[in-house]
């Protein structure tokens, strides 16, 4: 949007700059004058990243740069189309005494870009790095001065990478990108659930298939645990691309209502391919995966387990169940465990077998037997 303002976030070398400057190429691959602004690199350096990106281009005009008032003067001679700003903890205002990258800079950096932007229609994209909390670095009124707030998410030694908007003014936030880092780059994956499952070891104990709605798209994602013997006294709870406290909700779940004595076990969850899911739907594949492993017996791997794990034991629906089992069935998954309400207002696909469960009792006897 015309003098819209973007803050892309997200760890270091997770691939923001990668991300923002094959954008600007393919902007300016369209004879759009582009305008880079990097203060982190110096030119020809940025340079050798566009040319093995694909990104090198006549009107991309890039400059290295960490005074704002130099960067808002070229930018008001120059009038390119948009312009990224690489980053905004790295410029600063030398009038102001603080430091770059301190509070007083990056909020009065960002209040005159932004007004730049207003003032000039021209679209401004803003890279800001996150602390440790998974926060843009800076004052949180940065994300209040901008129109969108987008965080590229994913680990570093994984492939793949989401963005996914926090905040947009201009439009939905639930929709994600997927993308898989390689030397050329982000490339878009189209069938992510096909990719993330292609890797997967069959008749292993310990592992299950969920599905999450990331924005509007489901996923399929395996679920890997590992329940083992302690060596110490008190037992390890390791959850890697899950939330710590649901997984210990599980297993407390797990032990009152199923009977199992998991207190002297060590139990470690992760999430295949580095995706981080939040979502309540992933609650009944995780206790699968907990109980295969535990039991050294393998889930079905035909088998989906879409639902919410509650308190007492009990299977709780989820939205959208219908994608979810459409998208199990598109790629050859032969049986879906769902909660037992949500069998209800829709019309299951043929070819695949849609069972509703009311309890985890009930899906462990399903899954592995009554023994």
């Amino acid at each position: 949007m015309p003098g819209s303002v973007v803050l892309v976030g997200g760890d270091p070398g997770i691939g923001k700059s990668t991300l923002l400057l094959q954008m600007a190429g393919q902007l300016a691959a369209s004879d759009f004058r582009i305008a880079y602004i990097s203060a982190e690199e110096s030119p020809a350096q940025i340079r050798l990243r566009a040319g093995r990106l694909g990104a090198l281009c006549e009107s991309l005009h890039v400059m290295a740069e960490t005074s704002l008032a130099a960067i808002l003067d070229q930018l008001r001679s120059a009038s390119p189309l948009a312009v990224v700003i690489d980053s905004i903890q790295t410029i600063y205002m030398p009038e102001l005494e603080s430091a770059p990258g301190s509070v007083t800079q990056v909020r009065e950096c960002a209040a005159r870009l932004v007004y730049l932007a207003k003032e000039s229609g021209i679209p401004t994209f803003l890279v800001g790095h996150v602390t440790k909390e998974g926060t843009v670095a800076g004052p949180r009124v940065l994300e209040h001065l901008v129109d969108t707030v987008l965080y590229l998410e994913g680990e570093r030694h994984h492939h793949f990478r989401i963005l996914r908007a926090a905040k947009n003014r201009f439009g939905s936030t639930n929709e994600i990108g997927i993308f898989e880092m390689r030397d050329q780059g982000l490339i878009e994956v189209s069938n992510p659930s096909k990719l993330l499952l292609a890797e997967r070891a069959e008749g292993v104990s310990g592992s299950a298939i969920v599905c999450s709605m990331e924005g509007t798209r489901p996923l399929l994602i395996e679920i890997q645990a590992l329940v083992s013997r302690s060596s110490f006294g008190y037992p390890q709870r390791v959850a890697t691309g899950i939330d710590a406290k649901r997984l210990s909700i599980i297993i407390a779940v797990l032990e009152k209502r199923c009977g199992h004595d998991l207190s002297s076990e060590d139990i470690f969850v992760n999430v295949v391919g580095g995706i981080r899911l939040d979502e309540p739907a992933v609650d009944m594949g995780v206790g699968l995966a907990i109980i295969s492993s535990f039991r050294n017996k393998p889930i079905d791997a035909k088998t989906v387990a879409i639902g919410e794990v509650g308190l007492g034991g009990e299977i709780r629906p989820v939205n959208q169940i219908d994608r979810r089992v459409a998208e199990a069935r598109s790629l050859g998954f032969e049986q879906c465990l769902v909660a037992r309400s949500n069998l209800q207002g829709w019309k299951r696909p043929e070819g695949m077998e849609v069972v509703g469960v009311g309890g985890m009792e009930a899906v462990e006897a399903l899954a592995f037997g009554s023994s």
